[in-house]
């Protein structure tokens, strides 16, 4: 099967550089054992991330201006709803664009974008982030709270800022770009401030994973310089470069982070996203074959570095560009970071939102998301994506959301596992049984608790499968997972069984980081 994949994305980077190229079934013959295995690779995966950022800078996503405390949560739990029907198994949920925060348990005030005041808190009270993590693991998807590390403002208004908003409460910890206040990341108390602002969330919430984006030091503006030279005297002793201390201050913030958020809690994932190019060629021989703008010499990011070290669970670049791209073409920047996972994880952001641009691009073809996916799923190294954003996502512009339902998605995926954080599985779930309910056709799924696995772990959540009275039991596949759960709930009902047939049920458990344990015996029940 690898050998195949490895075939397959060879044979699709080929036509994907061909703008007059046929499809793939036109254009290479494949024998009918490997047509089934494309379809398969292309259309289901058992194990892959299906994330979504959901943005509340500026209320781009959620929640919408002047909303009730009801109506922000009727909002989220229509926007987890949608995603889920269309087969996403994630959110990346900002909580922190702005030195801010969607969430109560911290020190920084009440986003704006929350209640339209900085520092107000909700009335009724809830907890924004608490209430986002609730209703994604109710319908078994992952939350990664989302963080701005150094962003402190949006706009100039200085003067709406709160009282104890950070840029009030230590000034000198910022310089002015761009007329906008920034987080001076070669100052060490910056960078122990925001590693106490992550541990808030990490030790008061039940978090997936802790994700960063892209902002790092500022995008260049033209004729703007970054007011740093006093502290590049005072720290800067061990670099004759400026540019190399600064990113040096950036790598250092990363490895706290991945140090800390780890020791608190080894199960927690930690990812960055930052900008799609790392360097290009022209610039750096080990660069990709891409001609834009980069992380590594424009924002100070050197995000392949976090990756080779092993301080990132995942890295999950923006790849917002199309496939066969004049300057950024998207399958080569893709072979690029897939041959720069160093055995971790790698999610490619996506972009819906370009569908919606009005100058001409690859986006405007209907079938560039989904060519995108498919030479996704032909890479090896690539474990899924995340798209920006939300709301381009739920206006399903020609179709794309119902072609992730229809299609792509139409089985439900689990995260792959990251086995340096934990590669022991949970324990075969006990006792299974299933009985028709009383008066109806539905089937009710219940099993006792598997005990302890070998590291101690209880198991966290369960999988239910489910077989017709004739089909060969195979759980390598997602085709017959009829539920996912991220809770100790040790029962299920199945609502969609039919008369007269008969099914066979089976139950797996999963622990934090989504390892399977092996099948549990499977129980036959007969509808009459």
């Amino acid at each position: 099967m690898y050998q195949l994949r490895l075939f397959i994305y060879l044979i699709l980077l080929l036509i994907a550089t061909n703008a007059n190229a046929q499809p793939l079934v036109d254009t290479v013959k494949l024998s009918a054992a490997d047509s089934v295995a494309l379809k398969k690779l292309q259309e289901d995966p058992k194990r892959e991330f299906r994330g979504v950022w959901v943005a509340t800078v500026g209320n781009i996503d959620w929640p919408q201006p002047r909303s009730t405390v009801e109506q922000q949560k009727q909002q989220l739990i229509n926007i987890l709803d949608f995603h889920q029907r269309n087969g996403l198994n994630a959110v990346v949920f900002q909580v922190r664009p702005a030195a801010d925060a969607f969430y109560a348990k911290g020190c920084e005030p009440w986003s704006k974008w929350l209640m339209g005041k900085q520092g107000q808190a909700p009335v009724p009270f809830y907890d924004p982030l608490e209430f986002a993590i609730t209703e994604a693991h109710k319908r078994g998807m992952e939350l990664h709270a989302w963080i701005n590390p150094y962003r402190a403002t949006t706009d100039a208004n200085y003067g709406a800022l709160s009282a104890d908003h950070i840029t009030r409460q230590n000034p000198g910890w910022f310089f002015t770009y761009g007329g906008l206040k920034t987080f001076n990341p070669g100052l060490p108390e910056v960078r122990e401030y925001i590693t106490r602002i992550v541990l808030d969330i990490v030790e008061n919430y039940d978090v997936d994973g802790i994700h960063m984006d892209d902002y790092f030091y500022p995008y260049q503006i033209a004729g703007q310089k970054i007011n740093d030279a006093t502290t590049f005297q005072q720290y800067g002793a061990d670099f004759s470069d400026i540019r190399d201390w600064r990113r040096d201050n950036v790598n250092k913030l990363i490895k706290m982070l991945s140090d800390s958020i780890h020791a608190h809690k080894p199960r927690v994932k930690f990812g960055v996203s930052p900008f799609g190019i790392w360097a290009n060629k022209s610039q750096n021989p080990e660069g990709s074959d891409t001609r834009g703008g980069d992380s590594y010499y424009e924002l100070y990011a050197d995000s392949r570095k976090w990756v080779q070290e092993g301080w990132v669970d995942y890295i999950n670049p923006q790849m917002y560009w199309p496939i066969g791209d004049r300057l950024v073409p998207f399958d080569k920047l893709l072979p690029w970071w897939s041959n720069n996972t160093y055995n971790r994880h790698l999610y490619v952001g996506q972009a819906p939102y370009r569908m919606y641009e009005r100058r001409q691009s690859g986006y405007l073809n209907p079938a560039e998301l989904p060519n995108e996916i498919k030479l996704l799923r032909t890479n090896p190294r690539v474990q899924g994506s995340v798209y920006f954003s939300s709301q381009s996502l739920v206006n399903n512009k020609e179709g794309f959301a119902d072609s992730l339902r229809l299609t792509y998605y139409k089985h439900p995926a689990l995260p792959p596992p990251m086995l340096w954080l934990d590669s022991v599985p949970p324990n075969v779930p006990m006792n299974v049984r299933a009985a028709i309910m009383p008066g109806t056709t539905k089937v009710q799924v219940s099993w006792a608790e598997p005990v302890e696995a070998k590291d101690l772990e209880a198991a966290y959540g369960y999988v239910v499968y489910r077989f017709e009275g004739t089909e060969k039991i195979d759980i390598s596949t997602p085709d017959h997972i009829i539920h996912v759960q991220y809770d100790p709930t040790t029962s299920f009902v199945d609502t969609t069984a039919q008369r007269g047939k008969t099914y066979l049920y089976l139950v797996t458990a999963i622990d934090r980081t989504k390892n399977e344990s092996d099948r549990s015996p499977a129980i036959a029940v007969t509808i009459p």
